[in-house]
């Protein structure tokens, strides 16, 4: 029997409506197009507006796409790996809030959190259950409201969060399309650079915390451009020598949109030519859990069957990860 691999079918995306542009930002805090622009390559990212909604609405409006373009229902899915750092709630899972949304009534599923690796570690995870022959869809989503947890009087995360979510669905696969080789790598000392302080059993919410604002996203810029402009490119280049793949090979390099500087230098380390990347930060900043997955939707219609992906993601605490796959459709 042919070795199972677990292709991607399907993507679908979603980005809010309302565009945070970076001269609105320059009258919120102190800050500037010019600033923002070379420092992180971004101009305007999305913003979800509205009351009562949340990162699993987002994910509503992605799926639904996504079924869709497969023509399946969603009581056909199996599982739901939701990958977020800004989950509706502590508990219940997005997961599952997003599976009774949906109508995804035979499924069962649950949140993944790895900050901005987070797709990559869904992906590589979704995999391993199509590999063991007792799931045929498995649903991967990853999606941010970052504005939920942002303060908008700290330049130093600001300007370069957005919201947005995306999806694939993996099925399974046996003439060599799909995820073929995966690296995923975490260190955890690197939790002190970027984090959320405030929400968990380590500093539940109380006044004292609040009015500190340690429920809003904190992070110190150098070194986690210093370790992220390493690891993100190294574990590129690792996953593509140990499948003996060489720049030439690679049609489309999927990199994190946490900085361009830091896409740039993954690009150099890896060999890739700029027109064969993917980017969108100009348009959506780094929207964490999303980036890689609107990425692949934004793309999809260029994407060819038997095409070499590299993806690749660095995210808070540090993790850091990388996937080779082939195009499936």
């Amino acid at each position: 029997m042919s070795k199972i691999h677990a292709a991607i079918t399907a993507v679908g995306g979603y980005v809010p409506d309302y565009v945070l542009d970076n001269h609105e930002l320059e009258t919120m805090v102190d800050t500037n197009d010019e600033w923002i622009t070379t420092r992180t390559g971004i101009k305007e990212r999305r913003i979800l507006k509205g009351e009562g909604l949340a990162t699993s609405d987002m994910a509503v409006h992605a799926v639904n796409q996504l079924l869709t373009k497969r023509g399946i229902s969603a009581a056909e899915i199996d599982l739901i790996i939701f990958c977020t750092t800004t989950p509706d709630m502590p508990f219940p899972a997005t997961a599952n809030v997003l599976a009774d949304k949906i109508g995804a009534i035979n499924s069962w599923g649950y949140d993944l959190q790895a900050a901005c690796s987070g797709f990559i570690f869904g992906l590589t995870t979704g995999a391993q259950f199509i590999e063991s022959g007792k799931y045929t869809k498995v649903l991967v989503v990853g999606g941010d409201k970052m504005s939920s947890i942002i303060n908008y009087e700290d330049r130093a995360t600001c300007i370069i969060f957005g919201d947005g979510c995306g999806c694939a669905l993996l099925e399974p696969n046996t003439d060599g399309y799909g995820i073929l080789d995966s690296i995923c790598k975490t260190d955890g000392s690197g939790r002190e650079f970027l984090n959320q302080q405030a929400g968990g059993s380590l500093l539940p919410a109380s006044h004292e915390t609040v009015d500190a604002k340690k429920h809003f996203a904190f992070q110190e810029g150098k070194t986690v451009f210093k370790f992220a402009v390493t690891n993100m490119a190294e574990v590129a280049v690792e996953v593509m020598e140990r499948n003996n793949i060489t720049a030439d090979d690679v049609t489309w390099l999927v990199p994190h949109q946490a900085n361009k500087r830091i896409i740039d230098a993954t690009a150099a380390r890896t060999g890739v030519p700029d027109e064969r990347i993917m980017k969108n930060i100009e348009r959506y900043g780094n929207t964490t859990n999303g980036t890689i997955p609107l990425c692949l939707w934004e793309w999809e219609s260029k994407l060819k069957k038997g095409d070499t992906l590299i993806l690749a993601a660095f995210g808070g605490g540090f993790t850091w990860g990388s996937i080779y796959l082939k195009w499936a459709y």
